[in-house]
């Protein structure tokens, strides 16, 4: 029994399925309460349970929208994602006339890896102001090589909607990830002579920038900002932000004082950031600890090692755990099917610079969840990989409360996200982290050869290693030593990074467990 759920929902979920298959149809009162208890088993994280109630229902009732729906949905939370795309189709196939059932085809058939374009230019047709179909349009548009019509279709919508800061997200990776910085964020300029009292379209026109490192670019913003808006302690945030990250030290503790009264997640990573690099762990350590016991605590995990690291506290070895936690294991794929693998990966690495965001350097990196794709060489690599995660969670130590890898339940097995990431000569990955995840793993899939990869340990991941930028001088717990077949997983709060090499290509896949359910 999931421990979310309750006794009578599990029983009445099992006796509702029961009966339904005997039934030649359902009456209009009994639909209404199969549809409820549906929805409760869904609140509950009883999705396969509520899948199989609504399957029954839609064999009965083919071409109702709303039950398809919510089996669609049920299913796409089990990340059944080809049986959800499944019943969408069968129900519009059936007469069901509800545009969410297009968009739903259309969202999942992108998750898949399969055309979906014209199927959200059909949705969009339906419901021409709905932004997010947009968007979804514009992504699927140059998923399937239109990359001109992608950036037609979102310059059109921004046009009409200047505010709409997700679309100015859209267009400017759009424009990065194709080869053309210059003009990656111009968008936010020409948005914010249209509506200049938007104090949160400047903000995200600074985040754009900032995350390119454009120290100047994004302080130019900013003092555009504050002449239209005026001061704001969201404006003096981010000019910390600013100094903290550029390393103007004097102006960081400077605007440190001017913000003490001021709290909130971005604010405190930019307090534990500097008083890490300036020494002053225990500082570091007490803004740390008062987040561990809310969401955003695997934000805060990570610089918490940090500190404890840098005073010789031996709490660090508790958090980290590297001796259990870091761990090699070998995928049961043969060397024809890896072989094929790498060939499907290759060709979803079209473009021409990685995300602006990511660890990349020197290579590219995939959309989508490249793990829930359609294509059978990857479903296998699903099943294999996901059979490897499971013995490294059987090995670990038992559960322990409040330790963030020890704590959760261990049984659901989900996908936060997954990606392929193709280096090239010299290629690496900077020191990150995974906060949304709860386990994350790297698989090698095909490697530089002995005479192109250097002396060791060139190519490895290394764990443990703090970013570059906070100066900080704490070596690797230890490195894996690349070999294709080979998986590396470890907990997604672990710092991590990739060593560069000297020639060749080293191509992975690398996903993050999602964190269960207590």
């Amino acid at each position: 029994m999931n421990p979310t759920s309750s006794p009578d929902v599990d029983v009445d979920l099992a006796l509702s399925t029961a009966q339904l298959k005997g039934a030649a149809r359902i009456a209009p009162d009994e639909r209404v309460r199969l549809l409820a208890l549906a929805r409760t088993a869904l609140g509950a994280a009883q999705a396969g349970r509520a899948a199989l109630l609504l399957a029954e229902m839609g064999r009965l009732a083919p071409a109702d929208a709303e039950v398809a729906l919510l089996c669609g949905v049920a299913l796409r939370h089990e990340q059944r994602l080809a049986e959800a795309a499944q019943v969408f189709a069968r129900a519009r196939a059936a007469g069901a006339a509800d545009p969410r059932l297009i968009e739903g085809l259309a969202q999942t058939r992108y998750e898949l890896g399969q055309p979906a374009a014209a199927l959200f230019g059909e949705a969009l047709h339906v419901a021409p102001d709905n932004l997010d179909v947009a968007k979804n349009h514009a992504a699927a548009l140059a998923a399937e090589g239109d990359a001109p019509a992608a950036e037609a279709l979102l310059t059109s919508a921004l046009a009409t909607n200047p505010g709409w800061i997700d679309g100015h997200k859209a267009l400017a990776t759009l424009h990065w990830t194709r080869g053309d910085p210059a003009r990656f964020a111009d968008s936010y300029a020409a948005a914010v002579q249209a509506e200049p009292a938007n104090a949160d379209l400047w903000l995200a026109w600074f985040r754009a920038l900032a995350q390119t490192r454009d120290w100047a670019g994004a302080g130019a913003v900013l003092d555009q900002a504050e002449r239209a808006l005026g001061a704001s302690p969201a404006l003096l945030v981010s000019r910390l932000f600013i100094a903290s990250e550029s390393g103007d030290a004097a102006g960081a503790a400077r605007l440190l004082e001017q913000t003490a009264g001021i709290e909130g997640e971005t604010i405190n990573l930019c307090r534990v950031r500097h008083h890490l690099r300036q020494g002053r762990q225990a500082e570091a350590e007490s803004v740390c600890l008062r987040y561990l016991l809310t969401p955003s605590a695997t934000l805060f995990w990570p610089y918490l090692s940090l500190a404890w690291r840098l005073a010789q506290d031996p709490r660090h070895l508790w958090l980290d755990r590297p001796d259990v936690s870091i761990q090699p294991h070998e995928v049961e794929l043969s060397t024809a099917e890896l072989a094929e693998l790498a060939e499907v990966l290759r060709a979803l690495h079209v473009m021409e610079r990685p995300y602006v965001e990511q660890s990349v350097r020197g290579g590219t990196q995939t959309d989508r969840s490249v793990i829930l794709r359609h294509e059978p060489i990857i479903a296998r690599a699903r099943t294999a990989w996901l059979e490897a995660i499971r013995r490294y969670i059987a090995d670990l130590p038992p559960f322990e409360q409040g330790h963030p890898l020890l704590g959760c339940p261990r049984g659901e097995l989900l996908i936060e996200g997954s990606w392929s990431v193709r280096l090239l000569r010299q290629g690496y990955n900077v020191p990150h982290n995974h906060p949304m995840g709860w386990l994350s793993t790297a698989w090698y899939v095909a490697l530089p050869g002995p005479d192109q990869l250097g002396p060791a340990p060139a190519g490895h991941i290394a764990f443990g290693t703090p970013p570059e930028e906070l100066g900080l001088d704490l070596p690797a717990y230890c490195t894996i030593e690349p070999r294709i077949g080979r998986t590396a997983i470890f907990p997604s709060t672990m710092w991590h990074r990739t060593m560069p090499f000297d020639d060749g290509e080293r191509l992975v896949i690398a996903l993050d467990v999602r964190r269960p359910r207590h």
